[in-house]
């Protein structure tokens, strides 16, 4: 796993929302900066803390001028399922075959219960405007996920 660095150029993506809408990073990018954060499973425990949190917190990020995306392997109708649960106020993206996870680096060997798998790692980007990376977090708590961000955002 070779996971993308502060300054690397963010590969461009078009992905599959929850309403099986194409949605391109580039066009996001025309808005503001964009929070890509890349999570394992929807609707599992720890994905759904790091959801809600998200979610709480838009304004904030708004605030900043940031737009949140969330990427996954699961399927439109999955994470159709999981905005309409959680009342998601921002994309999650489907990424079923991981090409964008692994563009990102974020794709590779996991150890659970003494398990081997490939999945993804809960890493997340802030990609700046002119599509380089600002800041690469991989070292959060899903609850504290959101205040890591508005951490750095504030301090920038």
């Amino acid at each position: 796993m070779n996971t993308l660095k502060v300054g690397d150029k963010a590969p461009q993506f078009t992905l599959s929302d929850a309403n099986e809408q194409q949605v391109a990073l580039t066009e996001l990018l025309k808005q503001g900066k964009v929070l890509v954060y890349f999570y394992p499973k929807a609707m599992t425990p720890g994905c759904t803390v790091q959801a809600q949190q998200l979610r709480d917190h838009q304004a904030e990020l708004a605030k900043h001028n940031v737009i949140t995306v969330g990427i996954s392997p699961d399927a439109p109708k999955r994470l159709a399922k999981f905005t309409e649960r959680d009342e998601l106020n921002f994309t999650l993206l489907s990424d079923e075959d991981h090409a964008v996870a692994e563009a990102f680096g974020v794709w590779g060997l996991k150890k659970f219960m003494g398990r081997e798998y490939d999945g993804i790692h809960r890493i997340s980007f802030l990609i700046n405007q002119d599509g380089t990376l600002a800041e690469v977090f991989d070292k959060f708590k899903t609850k504290d996920h959101h205040q890591v961000v508005l951490d750095t955002l504030q301090a920038g």
